[in-house]
């Protein structure tokens, strides 16, 4: 059975080194006051096409035979893997078709695109577009590079554990990493191991589609899909045989987080990091946040940020999820008196409370004499809102 080394994974450094950055570790000082421990961020949003995905994608291309890159090449992707293999093809003048699915942000559509590629957009999540994939491999006779389930594409992704230990100067007790189909943790821990067999491999999936988790725990690859994700990038029903075999053997746990809980991450990063990251890449953050994980004292954590290809739309919804999950934003009903002056009794108690008002909406309501009124309104925190609520009712409104 094929498998992956620490060689491979050497020599894959080795091939992509003039084409990838080695991306920055930023040392988080909120996260690490919260909780006593050292957390550090690997910062993959920063790198060339946003995601780490462009590691495996060059390494698998610089490994193929002229026969195989005269065919063309055809891909299946959620986005990252798409935009790397679109420009590893780019730069060696390969004609490349990549399959993602309709649900795929834009700003990964469109990035993809402008690196030259045929798009082709089919299904709900990355499983359905992989169909898709080999439908038109069957066709054309085109190249498949399959985003995670190739020792080539393990093996680059593999070289960000080679980066960490270099950066850190081998001071690095845990890794948490996100998992869709397996390859970035698969790499990450056959480097992180060999290097200190030590070191623990935490991997982070969305509770949505806990594929790897079930997987786990069944011993064998388990097939799991409840509903889609923010997280897109790793929204992956089945991963990988190839990428299950590694992980069973190196990585030491899997938590799963919610999708609440992302949306909070993905806040956390912008307001505390200054980094904009991607729903799959606020997943570590998420689950050091949730409690999902929890470092000792002193723990020097390093959390892989996977990617930042996010579109604007979505991460204008996911900030809103982001606020009312951590309590800054909160959303009520109340019924006021349809009268000069019917809501100024409201607002003052608001007002009173420090509450700023980021919306109100009237409308009428069955009784006469009255208006329904829905207001909107920032918060500090959850204790913020209960005064609010505690306020509202005694004054004699009645929160619907």
């Amino acid at each position: 059975m094929k498998t992956v080394t620490l060689e491979d994974i050497k020599k894959a450094q080795e091939t992509i080194k003039d084409i990838v950055k080695k991306t920055d570790i930023l040392e988080s000082v909120k996260l690490s006051s919260m909780t006593g421990a050292n957390i550090y961020y690997k910062c993959e949003n920063l790198q060339k096409t946003g995601s780490f995905k462009i590691r495996g994608a060059c390494n698998k291309i610089a490994n193929l035979t002229e026969e195989e890159k005269s065919s063309g090449v055809i891909a299946s992707s959620a986005g990252n893997h798409a935009q790397g293999v679109a420009l590893g093809a780019k730069m060696n003048g390969i004609e490349a078709t990549i399959v993602m699915p309709a649900t795929a942000p834009l700003a990964k559509v469109s990035a993809t695109k402008s690196y030259g590629a045929n798009v082709v957009l089919e299904g709900l999540v990355y499983d359905d577009a992989y169909a898709k994939a080999l439908e038109i491999q069957k066709e054309t006779g085109a190249t498949f590079l399959h985003p995670f389930n190739d020792e080539y594409v393990i093996a680059g992704q593999g070289t960000i554990g080679l980066e960490i230990f270099e950066q850190m100067n081998n001071k690095v007790d845990t890794i948490l990493c996100p998992i869709g189909g397996g390859g970035i943790i698969s790499g990450i821990a056959v480097a992180a191991k060999a290097l200190n067999p030590n070191v623990k491999i935490i991997g982070v999936q969305t509770a949505n589609i806990p594929s790897m988790y079930e997987s786990m725990k069944s011993g064998k690859v388990t097939t799991a899909f409840k509903a889609t994700s923010v997280a897109d990038g790793i929204s992956v029903k089945t991963v990988g045989e190839l990428t299950f075999n590694i992980a069973k053997d190196l990585i030491d746990e899997v938590v799963l987080v919610e999708e609440g809980e992302i949306a909070e991450g993905l806040l956390f990063l912008m307001e505390n990091q200054k980094v904009v990251a991607e729903g799959s890449g606020a997943v570590t953050t998420a689950a050091i946040l949730s409690g999902k994980y929890k470092p000792t004292e002193n723990e020097n954590v390093v959390c892989i940020i996977s990617g930042g290809n996010i579109d604007v739309n979505t991460l204008n919804r996911i900030i809103a999820r982001g606020l009312i999950k951590s309590g800054r934003r909160f959303t009520f009903n109340t019924d006021i008196k349809d009268k000069p002056g019917g809501l100024a009794e409201l607002t003052r108690i608001l007002s009173g409370l420090d509450a700023n008002i980021f919306t109100v909406n009237l409308s009428s309501t069955d009784e006469i004499g009255e208006l329904n009124a829905q207001m909107t309104l920032e918060t500090f925190d959850h204790n913020h809102i209960e005064r609010i609520k505690k306020a509202v009712v005694e004054a004699g409104f009645r929160i619907k």
